[in-house]
């Protein structure tokens, strides 16, 4: 049985990419050019006064960043998958939205609740919950199945994902400082490595 190793996953995600970084880059660009837009067109502007057109605006600009964030997803865990055979359709996948929406709620507040009692725990529970989402959009799981299938699969592995989150933050920085262009490759290959680290995780016994 393979163990969740930081190194892995992250040669995992470069060796992915590598294959077609062309279809990879290309639907990151376009799934960000599509939040930066609909960002841009239906965000108030600055000290703007508050409307229910302008209220009604936001949650259309937060609905499409959930089904940006829901496409990559989808995408990456595609590609990791098959990459030979993963399309830029794919980061079309509306279908899982509640679902998808119902398991960040559950997780966002889990974390908030932590993260205000001593700020640990809710860290502890970012790891414990990371692959809620996944589960929901991978295994069709509801959200309160997710949330605790994704409990369980996290279970004794909590620290060696922490480190692969520092690791994957550490990517972005250096993707960052190369002139920002290198986020376009270290954002998708953080995509995939974490994609590893789930499948490593999902076959494993509870």
């Amino acid at each position: 049985m393979e163990k969740l190793s930081v190194g892995a996953c992250i040669r995992a995600g470069w060796e992915i990419f590598k294959k077609r970084p062309l279809i990879i880059v290309g639907a990151f660009v376009l799934a960000m050019a599509i939040s930066g837009i609909a960002s841009s067109l239906l965000s108030p502007a600055e000290g703007a006064p508050v409307t229910a057109a302008s209220v009604l605006m936001s949650i259309a600009s937060a609905i499409i960043g959930i089904f940006v964030e829901l496409g990559l997803l989808t995408f990456a865990i595609r590609a990791h998958d098959n990459v030979e055979a993963v399309k830029v359709n794919d980061l079309w996948n509306p279908n899982a939205f509640l679902r998808y929406f119902g398991a960040q709620i559950l997780v966002g507040i889990t974390v908030i609740v932590g993260l205000i009692l001593v700020v640990v725990p809710g860290i502890i529970a970012a790891m414990g919950l990371m692959f809620a989402s996944y589960l929901v959009i991978d295994k069709g799981r509801g959200p309160l199945e997710a949330y605790k299938e994704s409990w369980k699969m996290a279970k004794g592995h909590k620290m060696q994902l922490f480190l692969l989150v520092l690791a994957v933050i550490g990517l972005n920085i250096v993707g960052l400082l190369a002139l920002v262009v290198g986020l376009l490759v270290t954002i998708p290959v953080s995509m995939l490595a974490m994609v590893h680290a789930y499948r490593t995780l999902a076959g494993q016994p509870n």
